[in-house]
C-alpha cells in the first residue's frame, strides 16, 4: 500500500482528516487573488492573526491542516462561509443538502448546478481577470 492510498484514520477507525488537504491551499490562493489582496494585506486584515509567511505556506501546501481559528479569520477576510473552509480543510464532511441550490457555497455564483470543480475554475478565472486590470 502506498503512502497516498493509506486512509488517514484514528485507532477507533474514524477518519482523522476527511477532506483533500491539497485543495485547501489552492482555494485559499484563488480566494486571495480574486479579492485582489497581497499576502501582507491579508495579514493586516486578520489583525496579524494569520501572518503572511503562514498564509504563503498554506497556499503552497507546506502546511496542510490549519487550526479552525485561522480558517475563521480567513473566512471573515475573504467573506466566504467558515463551514466551507472547514470542509476544504477536512474538519467537516461535505454537505449533502436535499436542496443543493440552498447549500452554502464557497463562491456566491447564481448558477445552482455548478460542480465544485466548476466553481473553483470560476474562482481561478475571476482571479485571472482581476490580475489583468490595470490600477486606476
Amino acid at each position: 500500500m502506498t503512502a497516498r492510498k493509506k486512509s488517514a484514520s484514528t485507532k477507533k477507525g474514524r477518519p482523522d482528516f476527511l477532506g483533500k488537504p491539497s485543495e485547501l491551499g489552492e482555494v485559499l490562493s484563488d480566494l486571495r487573488k480574486a479579492k485582489g489582496f497581497s499576502l501582507r494585506e491579508v495579514e493586516q486584515a486578520t489583525g496579524n492573526t494569520v501572518s503572511n509567511a503562514y498564509l504563503s505556506q498554506l497556499e503552497n501546501e507546506k502546511i496542510k491542516k490549519p487550526s479552525p481559528n485561522v480558517l475563521h479569520s480567513l473566512a471573515e477576510v475573504y467573506v466566504v462561509p467558515y463551514e466551507a473552509l472547514m470542509e476544504k480543510a477536512g474538519y467537516l464532511l461535505p454537505s449533502e443538502s436535499k436542496n443543493p441550490g440552498r447549500r452554502r457555497r464557497l463562491a456566491a455564483f447564481a448558477i445552482d448546478d455548478l460542480t465544485a470543480e466548476e466553481e473553483e475554475e470560476l474562482l481561478k478565472y475571476l482571479a485571472f481577470l482581476r490580475s489583468r486590470k490595470s490600477p486606476s
